[in-house]
C-alpha cells in the first residue's frame, strides 16, 4: 500500500502539462544550450556598466587605437579609441530591446487579426489572408530601407517596421488554432449560454491558443534583430554613437583585411545570439506543444 500510495504522486506529477513540457525542454540539448546562451547574453546587457572598463562611446583609449584583443581590452579597441568589448556588450542591449519589443508589437497585431479571422472567418478572413498575402510578397529588408530612409531610422521605426512583418507567422498560427478549437463543445456550450463572440475569443479561444502565440512571439525575435543589423549595416538603423552591431560591422569592413577583430566580433555576436533564440524557440515549441513538431 505504502509503495502505490508513493506512485500515485509521481504519476499525477507525470501526467501535469507543464511537468511534460519541461521534460521535452531539458531533453532537448540544443533548445537548454540555446536558452543558457541568450540567458548569459541577456545578462551580460543588463550588467553592462558593471563587467566593462568604458562606456561604449567614451573615446578613452586613443593611444591603443585599433589595438588587437589583449588582456585589458579582451575584444581589442576600435579606430576612435573605444573598448570594442564595451561596444558588443552594450550592443546586445540594442538588439535585444528591438527583437522583444518588435515580437511584442507583432503580438499586438497578429492576435486580434488571427483569432477574428478564425472565428469569424467569411469575409474577414479573406481580408486578413489577403493581408497577408501582401506582406509575404513584400521583401521585409526593402520595405524597411524605403522606411528607414523615409523617417531617418532609430530605435522605434525600427521596431514598427520589424512588427510590421513579423506579425504574419503570429496570425497565421493563431488562425489554425482558433479554427481548430472554435468548433469543440466548451465553445458550442459558451454560445449556447449567450457569450458575446468577443469574450469566447478572449476567455476560451486565445488562451488555448498560447503555444502558437508563444512560438510565432519567439520565432519575430531573431527576426527583427536581424532586420535591425542589416539596416544598421546599411547606415539606416540606429543612429550613432549608440553601439549597434550591424553598425560595428559596418565599420570593421573597413579594416577587416588586417583589423580582424572588428569585423569578427559583432559578426559572431549576432550570429551567436541569433542561433540560440532560434534553439531556445523551436524547443520551447516542441515542449509546449509536440504535435506542432516538425512544422
Amino acid at each position: 500500500m505504502t509503495a502505490t500510495a508513493a506512485a500515485v504522486p509521481r504519476r499525477h506529477a507525470a501526467e501535469n502539462p507543464l511537468h511534460q513540457a519541461w521534460r521535452r525542454f531539458a531533453a532537448n540539448r540544443g533548445a537548454v544550450a540555446g536558452g543558457l546562451v541568450l540567458l548569459i547574453i541577456t545578462l551580460m546587457a543588463l550588467c553592462a556598466p558593471f563587467i566593462t572598463v568604458a562606456g561604449p562611446s567614451e573615446q578613452k583609449f586613443l593611444a591603443q587605437s585599433l589595438g588587437f584583443p589583449s588582456q585589458a581590452h579582451w575584444f581589442g579597441v576600435d579606430d576612435l579609441g573605444r573598448d570594442f568589448f564595451a561596444r558588443i556588450v552594450y550592443g546586445a542591449r540594442v538588439s535585444l530591446t528591438i527583437g522583444f519589443s518588435a515580437a511584442f508589437f507583432a503580438l499586438l497585431i497578429g492576435i486580434p487579426l488571427g483569432a477574428a479571422a478564425g472565428y469569424y472567418e467569411g469575409w474577414i478572413d479573406w481580408v486578413v489572408m489577403r493581408l497577408i498575402e501582401i506582406f509575404t510578397v513584400v521583401p521585409p529588408l526593402l520595405a524597411a530601407m524605403l522606411l528607414g530612409a523615409m523617417t531617418g531610422g532609430g530605435f522605434l521605426t525600427i521596431i514598427v517596421i520589424a512588427g510590421l512583418f513579423g506579425w504574419v507567422q503570429v496570425c497565421l498560427l493563431v488562425r489554425a488554432q482558433v479554427k481548430a478549437f472554435k468548433e469543440k463543445e466548451f465553445v458550442r456550450a459558451a454560445q449556447a449560454l449567450g457569450a458575446s463572440p468577443g469574450y469566447i475569443i478572449r476567455r476560451h479561444l486565445i488562451p488555448n491558443a498560447i503555444s502558437p502565440i508563444i512560438v510565432g512571439f519567439v520565432l519575430a525575435i531573431p527576426l527583427a534583430m536581424m532586420l535591425e543589423a542589416s539596416l544598421s549595416f546599411l547606415g539606416i538603423g540606429v543612429p550613432p554613437p549608440t553601439p549597434s552591431w550591424g553598425q560595428m560591422i559596418n565599420t570593421g569592413t573597413s579594416f577587416m583585411y588586417f583589423y580582424w577583430h572588428l569585423a569578427v566580433f559583432p559578426t559572431l555576436a549576432l550570429a551567436l545570439t541569433v542561433l540560440a533564440t532560434t534553439l531556445f524557440g523551436d524547443g520551447l515549441r516542441d515542449a509546449l506543444d509536440p504535435t506542432l513538431k516538425g512544422v
